[in-house]
This record gives C-alpha cells, structure tokens and sequence, in this order.
C-alpha cells in the first residue's frame, strides 16, 4: 500500500494525559493500575474486587458549553485526548489544506456511551417509567456516539464511522482510512479510539471469568486473567508527499477466523493472518520489524495462542511486549494506545517490556521479552485481536 504519513498522534490513559505521560511511565516501569474504586450503580453494591487503569481528571472536565449535549464519562475522555500533543493544530491545517468535507473521523470503541445508558436505566423514574431529564438526550445512547461526538467537536465533515470490533476496534480504523484515502474518498482521516469503564465492562469480564483479582501478568506461567482500563488517542492519517519522512503508517492487515465468540483460534490462525497480511500489504519481512507491541491481555488462552503465533513467523531476535500491565486492557481504544507506543518506541528507541511479569510461560517464545530495552528500529508493529476472532495488525515505519 502507498505509505500515509502520521502528522500527529496522542493517547490518554490511566498513566495521564498525553505523550509525554506515557513515555514516562513506560521508561519508569511505573504502571498506572489500582485497585478498583469504580462504584457500581446499585449502592448496596461493593466494587469489583481487582485493579482497574482508571483516567484521572475526567469526573472534573465537563464538555465545554457547546457540546454539553454531548455530555457523559466517555465524550470527556475523548474531549480530553483531542486536546493533547499538538492535534488540534495539525487537524485545522488538515481542513486549511483539503476542507472539512475532505476528512473523516473513524473512531473505535466497544462499549460506547453506554455507562450513561447503564445510569439512565438505574434512574429511571415516573409512569410509565422514563430517563431522567439529564439524561434523556438519545444521541448518547446509540454506539455511534463516539463518531458522532467527534465529528462534532472538530468540525470534521467527512464520512464518519463509528468502529466497533471488540478489541481491535481502534487498530481497525487505520485499515478503513487507508481504503478511503486510497478510494480517493477523502484525502485525510482522523483515527482513534476511547472506551471507559462502567458496570457492563467490569461485571461482563468477570462473568467470563477473564478478570484477576491481582495486577494483571501477561504471558507470565501464573497468570490468571486481565486488568481493565480506559483511554482514548488519536492520529492523523494524510498521504505522504513524494520521499517524505517522519511516521508512517505502511500495513494493515486483517482476519476473522470466528472460532469462537470469546475464545481465541488455538492455533493463532486468525492472528497469523492478520500479521502475515500486514506485513506483505508494508512490503518487508518479519525480520525487519524492530518492536511489537502484542495484544498480551495476561489471559490464560490469549497469551498462549500469540506467543504461538508469533514464534511461527518472527526470528529470535525480535523484541515483543504486552503493555497492558501499565495501563490494563482498554479494550476498544486498545489498538489506538498501542499503536501510540509502536510509534513512541520508532520516534525514542525505548522498546517498552512487560510489566508485572517474572516467570515466562514455558510457552513463550524468544521474541517475548519482560525487561525494557533501548535500540534504534526503523519498523514497529501493532496487534489487537477482538472476541470472535476479529484481528488486526499494523505496521508502522519511520521513513
């Protein structure tokens, strides 16, 4: 595929606002889990027993008086990360170089806003029964939300889709805006993703029995399950001018092997493909890729299967990590986070390990590495694999 250039990109997690928050952490080893202090509705209820990436500040940052229609936990995370790292500026010369008509806006999540819903419902008053007045504004209570709130809040008029795969959803959206650039559709796209945490992503994982009672330890031999978290992030996607340089975005690839609706492929067929496929849509062989940043959620099948996955078709050398011990599965907003560290890792050189982890699993391959490391790469790799085998990778360069 023609390379796209990377003007800007941004993440917001619960390390803190922005770049700079992330990189540091990741170079401290400092993660950003806690125990869980995210109260359920119902006040006879105790919260979930486990550690949570909560973002700071968001209960204190309602949306500006314009967009206060828009309000609710998730359209803050995804106000506060549009404003970070000079993204505000490189979207307005987007729309100076191209027009607001010529941009999309594709976001993805998994849940939406549906902690607002999951609210309305636990307020519900009068006969017949009805939202609260605050809350009953039906523009937040549909999964296009996010897509919808962020076409709105930067005055974006291009196609706007609202991607919801599960946890691939935000890596994702980088596929769709190489085919419309590509279409000749529009000639930039603003990706990214945000999901946040509520009752149905804490108490749905743990009905799966997915969520550990302790930080979480990807693809460590006694892990027992994942850490939630939220974040959202963005980039933005324009076609590069002839021998540009800077971040790239230079493959994609995709797979659906739908073995299960919440179990992996297990023999990685799916996640395979997807790697495979990116790596021939980037034009370079495995050996070339200097860090991947792995979907690692420290569940006992997911692990196991990628570890698999990934020793069939990279060499021993390459360096591979699951960041989620610093920020906990932030599900739909995943692949945009990740990806942020892919491409902090080719900007820096600082190739991120894996937190909370001392005893590889005898399953794990050479390529998977708990400490930190330093070393010049020019490409990095991305993967986010979703419930019912919906998978995605990406490769990104710096040209």
């Amino acid at each position: 595929m023609p390379p796209l250039a990377i003007r800007a990109y941004t993440a917001s997690t619960a390390l803190g606002h922005g770049l700079p928050a992330q990189a540091a952490a990741l170079r401290e080893r400092r993660s950003g889990l806690r125990r869980n202090d995210f109260a359920p509705l119902a006040p006879d209820q105790a919260p979930l027993d486990c550690w949570i990436g909560r973002v700071e500040g968001i209960e204190q940052a309602p949306l500006p008086p314009a967009l206060a229609h828009w309000d609710c936990r998730n359209n803050r995370l995804a106000w506060l990360s549009l404003n970070q790292d000079g993204l505000p500026q490189a979207i307005a010369a987007a729309v100076a170089r191209h027009g607001a008509e010529r941009v999309a806006v594709i976001v993805g999540t998994s849940t939406s806003s549906i902690g607002a819903t999951e609210e309305a419902y636990a307020r519900l008053h009068g006969e017949p029964p009805r939202f609260p007045a605050d809350l009953d504004r039906p523009q937040l209570h549909t999964p296009h939300s996010p897509g919808a709130f962020v076409a709105a809040a930067t005055g974006l008029r291009g196609p706007c889709v609202t991607v919801a795969t599960a946890c691939s959803s935000s890596a994702k959206v980088f596929a769709q805006a190489a085919r419309l650039i590509a279409a000749g559709v529009v000639d930039a796209a603003l990706v990214g993703g945000v999901d946040t945490l509520c009752g149905s992503v804490l108490f749905g994982f743990n009905s799966l029995q997915l969520v550990s009672p302790d930080p979480c330890m990807p693809f460590d031999a006694r892990r027992v399950g994942l850490s939630l978290g939220e974040a959202g992030g963005f980039a933005l996607l324009e076609r590069c001018e002839p021998e540009e340089g800077g971040l790239q975005l230079r493959g994609y690839g995709e797979s659906s092997d739908a073995h299960h609706m919440s179990t992996p492929h297990p023999q990685g067929l799916g996640a395979r493909l997807a790697m495979a496929d990116a790596l021939a849509r980037a034009g370079v062989d495995a050996d070339a890729i200097g860090y991947l940043n792995l979907h690692g959620t420290a569940t006992p099948a997911n692990d196991q299967v990628e570890a698999l996955a990934v020793a069939a078709l990279f060499p021993p050398q390459l360096h591979a990590s699951s960041t989620k011990g610093w920020t906990g599965h932030t599900l739909g907003a995943a692949g945009i986070v990740e990806s942020a560290f892919a491409l902090l890792a080719l900007d820096s050189g600082e190739l991120p390990g894996t937190l909370n982890s001392r005893e590889p699993d005898p399953g794990n391959g050479p390529q998977i590495r708990f400490d930190n490391a330093r070393a010049p790469i020019r490409y990095a790799m991305n993967n986010s694999f979703g419930f019912g085998g919906n998978n995605c990778s990406l490769v990104f360069a710096r040209a």
